[in-house]
């Protein structure tokens, strides 16, 4: 699916925290997706972030969010987020809301950030994943719609083609996804074949 990543370049840090059990899903990841087509973006994986060196490094130097949908968040849909002259860096949880529980509960400079969440009227395309609420969004999902926010606060300046072009590789591998459903007796011939 990498080969259909865009190649969007943010003045914003986007930082994505990933639980252990999804960087075993590596082939229909959103946060991989999310990571290859965004060049200001760094990838961990964990649960205890607390000493992490560099997630540290990065929350000093940062106007930092995490993007989470609290009573306090600040929200990206109406309210400008920049906070300090520093360069603006949010973070990302890619993992079920069951492990983000644990992540948030055992990272103590998670719990230390401010929180980002914004509004939409979008619903999940994950047609091949049932989502706790018809209003969840995946990883990849949801920082299209971050990314769309900041293009209006003028904080980015992506061009729409780019922003179109966001999910590609999220649908190819829903249309791959489904197409092995549909078709498991032929795709298992072939992968029998290759093997």
């Amino acid at each position: 699916m990498c080969g259909h990543c865009e190649d969007i370049q943010t003045q914003t840090k986007f930082v994505i925290l990933m639980h252990p059990k999804e960087f075993k899903k590596v082939k229909n990841n959103t946060g991989h997706f999310t990571h290859q087509s965004l060049k200001n973006s760094e990838l961990f994986i964990g649960i205890d972030f607390s000493e992490h060196k560099r997630i540290n490094e990065i929350i000093a130097s940062h106007d930092s969010y995490i993007l989470f949908p609290s009573l306090n968040a600040v929200n990206l849909t109406n309210e400008y987020p920049k906070r300090s002259d520093k360069p603006l860096a949010i973070f990302l949880i890619d993992s079920t809301w069951a492990c983000t529980k644990k992540m948030f509960c055992e990272s103590k400079n998670l719990n230390k950030l401010k929180h980002m969440s914004f509004t939409t009227t979008k619903t999940s395309q994950y047609e091949i994943k049932e989502q706790p609420n018809e209003n969840y969004l995946s990883t990849i999902e949801s920082t299209l719609v971050v990314l769309e926010l900041l293009n209006k606060w003028e904080i980015e300046k992506i061009e729409e083609k780019q922003l179109q072009g966001f999910l590609n590789p999220f649908k190819e591998m829903i249309a791959y996804q489904k197409n092995l459903i549909a078709n498991p007796k032929s795709n298992a011939v072939r992968f029998k074949r290759y093997s």
